[in-house]
């Protein structure tokens, strides 16, 4: 079943362009209703204009946690729920939930659940909440508490609550600990980024994944950038958060 009108609910302009630009270039025929920004505005729009196939909303807006609007509005399309937190994702399949996406999005992540609408949709009738159907498609995550690393003749086990931060130089993931110490680690950032707890881990740019609590200060670049120094940094590295990613990285460290 094709996905025709789509309702967008979501505060960060920066955010919601870049849903609308990633819908249409995934679905090209969809038409995007509208973008609200709030639980007011958005429970207005529900109340005057017929229903979406389908909504993606952001879990934190402006004036609260948008779990309100079901309180508001009975909602019986199904919904993608977006967000830069993950703890909110037990409480988002209790509403009509097909899915839960963490900023920021990602292209292929969108397609996935593109996709579960559609073959969802064909094929278990959607009426209320469809939380049993859809504990079928979701698996729990349970994130990466400790890596075990070559060491001398054999191994030793580092906690994860123990790194800094990981970057990535001449193809090989590092990481460095809070004595100081740099690990070489076997996994990619991209195969870290899924498994460490993303209350905790940012992926800040291409080359680094930092823990909240390695964060010393965050200053101001040019071009709505960040620039982090962070506990232990190698004198000869810089760590640049981009414009796309500033704002959910301040709303990482703020929560």
């Amino acid at each position: 079943m094709k996905i025709n009108k789509i309702l967008i609910i979501e505060d960060e302009k920066l955010n919601a362009d870049r849903l609308k630009r990633l819908l249409l270039k995934l679905r090209v025929h969809v038409e995007i209703m509208s973008v609200e920004e709030s639980i007011t505005s958005a429970v207005e729009w529900l109340n005057h204009n017929p229903a979406p196939d389908m909504i993606m909303m952001d879990v934190r807006l402006a004036d609260g946690l948008s779990f309100e609007i079901f309180n508001k509005f009975e909602i019986r399309s199904p919904v993608i729920f977006t967000t830069a937190y993950d703890e909110y994702a037990v409480q988002a399949f209790k509403y009509n939930s097909i899915d839960y996406l963490l900023k920021p999005i990602d292209e292929d992540e969108l397609e996935a659940a593109l996709r579960r609408y559609e073959t969802f949709i064909e094929t278990v009738p959607f009426v209320g909440t469809a939380i049993e159907g859809l504990l079928n498609y979701i698996q729990p995550k349970d994130y990466r508490k400790r890596f075990l690393l070559a060491h001398r003749d054999g191994y030793k086990t580092v906690l994860a609550e123990d790194i800094l931060y990981f970057y990535t130089e001449l193809g090989i993931s590092k990481a460095v600990l809070n004595t100081g110490t740099i690990e070489n680690v076997p996994q990619t950032l991209e195969e870290l980024e899924r498994q460490l707890d993303p209350k905790f881990f940012f992926r800040a740019n291409r080359q680094f994944i930092i823990h909240i609590d390695s964060v010393k200060q965050v200053l101001n670049h040019f071009n709505g950038k960040l620039k982090l120094e962070l506990r232990k940094q190698q004198p000869d590295i810089e760590i640049i958060v981009s414009r796309e990613k500033a704002s959910v990285f301040k709303s990482w460290m703020d929560y």
